[in-house]
């Protein structure tokens, strides 16, 4: 006799499915963010996010994360859409709703969390506001899965110092290529790698891309 999925199982594949087609509608998906799903299971999504420098004052972005590079995975429950996804980011940041091993709280956004109301697409977008000024001065300490960070509400300059920090290290050439760095350790494994190219290599897909003129002082990544 051959196992069968139970109907949670059916109805849940069905619904993330379903999310992740509807990410190519637009506004759906976050400027910045790629997210796909892994090949191991289609209730694994691995994603990177690019945070864009603040161009102007309506952008609402802060600072402190301008450039960083980040990757995060969501883990769905088997009864989705009846629970959220997990959001668990790959790569250290220093971030009031960020845990130590990369737990993201949604709780500010999604409480409590409504399966015919709220969608992934939703929670991407949590985490790409959860990066901006108007998020940080509203989050409670409760909700703090970093109470380190939470001295943004206290000290501004020393939460700024090491937020700062991360999203510089976020860019560097070890946490982007380096599949055994250490702060990896112990961190959900994410299918997205990145590869340095090449003087040559970056000037063909500049041709491709019919683009030009980037900095060279930055690791040149392709995923």
């Amino acid at each position: 006799m051959t196992a069968t999925n139970p109907p949670e199982s059916v109805i849940a594949r069905t619904a993330i499915s379903l999310e992740y087609a509807s990410l190519r509608h637009a506004g759906h998906c976050p400027l910045g963010m790629y997210v796909v799903p892994s090949t191991a299971s289609l209730f694994v999504w691995d994603a990177a996010f690019f945070l864009l420098s603040a161009t102007s004052s309506s952008s609402g972005m802060t600072g402190y994360y301008a450039d960083a590079i980040l990757k995060f995975n969501l883990t769905f429950p088997p009864n989705y859409p009846e629970r959220p996804p997990a959001v668990q980011f790959v790569t250290d940041i220093f971030h009031p709703l960020i845990s130590q091993d990369g737990t993201f709280s949604l709780s500010p956004r999604f409480r409590p969390w409504r399966p015919k109301e709220h969608h992934v697409f939703d929670v991407l977008h949590w985490v790409k506001a959860a990066f901006k000024k108007h998020a940080l001065d509203q989050i409670k300490a409760d909700d703090c899965s970093n109470k380190e960070a939470y001295r943004y509400h206290e000290s501004t300059q020393s939460f700024a110092a090491l937020a700062v920090q991360s999203a510089s290290l976020s860019q560097s050439e070890s946490a982007l290529f380096d599949t055994d760095h250490p702060s990896l350790v112990g961190k959900v494994f994410n299918e997205i790698t990145f590869h340095k190219l090449s003087p040559d290599e970056l000037r063909r897909q500049q041709g491709k891309l019919g683009v030009g003129g980037w900095d060279d002082k930055k690791p040149t990544v392709s995923a």
